[in-house]
């Protein structure tokens, strides 16, 4: 063994502890640190790759000195932008006794692993309120998510027409139809990978994959998706419901009626380091036709095991390998359970709420769309060439990075800006930092446009 490799060994429990230390320094600075630090004059010169290690204390040093301080507080109560959780107390245990125990969860051959999956994704189902019509596997991401619930609608639309992609190929198909009022760019993504085509979003009659929403983007608007699936009686189509941060409304009694007819769906995809508040990457995939999952997804190699009824996570993903990300989300349910997790939906609402009326109050902003569940959505005010409108926006949102970060976007033509609620630390207390931050930015970068 390389011996600074086995002087390492020696002497893990002093080097966990270190780490340890170093965490705790990170987590506790979050919130005096820069929300985003200013980026460098210069970046820093690339290093060679050592010939020969200085151990692992020395790479944690190296680690602090030379990129922590790059780092974005994105663990922190006032990252506001995309749709960004933390990591929970019990979460963050959760992903570090994940790596400890460096599980590959895919086998019944060493089935430990799977069947905590198993049981982590009853509870996911539970929670958001599917029935048990609905199974569900752990995957990457929201865009992993969706990309696996339109692989089965594929192969649902390839069971009308008697033929399987998975065997011959999305061309048996002929042109598909995928219809949605406002998909989220992963879904267009997943249509590439899928070799279905970014230009099957389209509204033509015939059988279809529909996709519905629950929260989009923007202005977290929701499909009636009980309205939706009753048109099923009437038309041929597969409905995959994109509810990546939204189907968390189901944790809350004022806005559980934002995904009444969620079970409806055929698939569902949730993103959990969204809202469930666990470390990235980790999502959840469910679908009421495990048996059109698994043909599309099987592998035949000999040592993984065969399908049987209950087939082994290797055959539900596109992924042969992954680590034990249910671990994480299992701490935290455990952890906290529904009452819980329903506090930080609740919490972060009422935040978002709280800014929109803040920024609503003063005359340099203005709301875009009310704030419906978790995310604000403004622009400046008096501004009306688009061009110099982004200018002022971005400008705006640099000025404020160190107290606050947000993310741009454009909304019926309109350049905007949008604050995204999902962290678990963050309380009215952030909210009134966000304002004052937005606020005092908002002047500082009027008096320099008219200078």
């Amino acid at each position: 063994m390389d011996h600074t490799l086995a002087a390492d060994l020696g002497r893990l429990p002093e080097l966990l502890e270190s780490v340890r230390r170093a965490a705790a320094d990170a987590l506790d600075g979050l919130d005096a640190r820069p929300v985003v630090p200013p980026p460098p004059a210069q970046p820093p010169r690339p290093e060679p790759l050592p010939e020969h290690g200085a151990g692992a204390e020395a790479a944690l040093a190296a680690f602090r000195t030379r990129w922590e301080p790059r780092l974005s507080a994105s663990a922190g109560p006032r990252y506001l932008g995309f749709v960004t959780g933390g990591a929970t107390p019990a979460a963050l245990a959760g992903d570090w006794l994940t790596a400890v125990h460096d599980q590959n969860s895919n086998s019944a051959l060493d089935g430990g692993g799977q069947d905590l999956e198993r049981e982590t994704a009853r509870w996911l189902r539970e929670m958001f309120g599917l029935g048990p019509a609905h199974s569900g596997t752990f995957v990457s991401g929201a865009t992993m998510s969706n990309t696996t619930g339109l692989a089965i609608a594929r192969e649902w639309l390839g069971e009308r027409l008697g033929v399987s992609p998975a065997e011959d190929g999305a061309a048996a198909l002929g042109p598909v139809r995928v219809l949605s009022g406002a998909p989220h760019s992963s879904i267009a993504k997943a249509l590439a990978v899928l070799g279905l085509g970014r230009s099957a979003l389209a509204d033509t009659p015939g059988p279809a994959v529909v996709v519905a929403n629950a929260g989009t983007v923007n202005t977290v608007d929701f499909d009636d998706l009980r309205s939706v699936a009753a048109l099923k009686e009437r038309h041929d189509f597969w409905l995959h419901t994109d509810a990546a941060f939204g189907a968390f409304a189901a944790l809350s009694p004022h806005h559980a009626h934002l995904v009444d007819g969620l079970d409806a769906s055929d698939s569902v995809c949730v993103d959990l380091h969204k809202w469930l508040n666990v470390p990235y990457d980790s999502a959840v995939q469910f679908t009421r036709r495990p048996d059109l999952q698994t043909r599309v997804f099987r592998n035949a190699a000999a040592y993984l095991g065969p399908l049987g009824a209950d087939p082994d996570l290797v055959h539900l993903t596109p992924e042969n390998s992954h680590r034990l990300r249910a671990l994480a989300a299992w701490f935290t349910l455990r952890a906290y359970g529904r009452a819980g997790h329903r506090e930080i939906v609740e919490r972060d609402v009422a935040c978002a709420r709280a800014l929109g009326a803040a920024l609503e109050r003063d005359p340099a902003f203005r709301l875009l769309a009310p704030v419906r569940l978790n995310v604000v959505l403004f622009t400046l005010t008096g501004e009306p060439d688009p061009d110099r409108l982004t200018a002022r926006l971005t400008a705006l949102r640099e000025a404020a990075a160190a107290e606050v970060f947000t993310t741009p976007t454009v909304h019926a033509g309109t350049p905007a800006l949008r604050a995204a609620f999902s962290n678990w630390r963050t309380t009215q207390a952030d909210v009134h930092r966000a304002a004052e931050a937005l606020r005092g930015a908002a002047a500082q970068t009027a008096v320099k446009g008219t200078a």
